[in-house]
C-alpha cells in the first residue's frame, strides 16, 4: 500500500486518439496524448491505481500510480523527502 503523502508519479491521458488534431500525422494520431506529473499522494493508495496528487506547487492533478517516490535522474539526484517542501515555504516567507 501506498500512504497517502507519499511522492508519486502518476500518468494522465490528456487526449485519447479521436480527440486528437487532424492536422498531425496518422501515426501519432493513433496514440493518446499522455503527461506524466509528480506530487504527493492525497489518499491512500496502490501502484496502477487512479489517485489525486498535489505537486510541489500546489496544483491538483489525478492519474493512474505509475512509480513511487520518483527521482530526478536527469542531474538533480534522488528524491529527499526534507528538501521536497522548500519551495512551498518560500513562497509563504515571500508572501507575508
Amino acid at each position: 500500500m501506498i500512504k497517502k503523502g507519499t511522492w508519486v508519479e502518476v500518468e494522465e491521458i490528456v487526449l485519447t486518439p479521436k480527440d486528437r488534431a487532424n492536422n498531425i500525422p496518422d501515426e501519432t494520431k493513433k496514440t493518446p496524448l499522455k503527461c506524466w506529473i509528480r506530487g504527493k499522494c492525497l489518499s491512500d493508495c496502490e501502484l496502477g491505481n487512479e489517485v489525486d496528487v498535489e505537486s510541489n506547487v500546489g496544483r491538483i492533478a489525478r492519474g493512474i500510480v505509475v512509480q513511487i517516490e520518483p527521482g530526478y535522474y536527469h542531474t538533480y539526484g534522488k528524491y529527499v523527502e526534507e528538501i521536497s517542501n522548500i519551495g512551498k515555504q518560500a513562497r509563504a516567507m515571500i508572501s507575508q
